[in-house]
């Protein structure tokens, strides 16, 4: 079994508030959860506006279809272009 996970990091320009931050994040989520089918969270900078980090994670049996899937999320979130990606991180662990 081959669990990948990743982060994302966002800066936000135009939100003032908690509240338009929210609007951005929970876009981002269903987005993801949607297309892919993969377990995703805000995981950090939880109160600060302008940033976002978002955190996902995946099971496959196949250490390169993993890989493979976690650059299209990535690809995927950047195409979305709902805020600025800053930071990528990927871990994929064989068990």
């Amino acid at each position: 079994m081959v669990v990948g996970t990743g982060k994302i990091f966002f800066r936000l320009h135009d939100c003032r508030s908690l509240k338009g931050k929210r609007k951005v994040v929970k876009s981002i989520i269903s987005r993801l959860r949607n297309h892919f089918n993969i377990s995703v969270a805000e995981t950090g900078s939880n109160d600060i506006h302008k940033q976002i980090e978002i955190g996902f994670s995946l099971v496959g049996n196949n250490r390169k279809v993993t890989n493979s899937k976690i650059d299209k999320v990535f690809n995927f979130t950047e195409s979305l272009g709902l805020a600025e990606i800053i930071d990528t991180q990927m871990e994929i662990i064989s068990l």
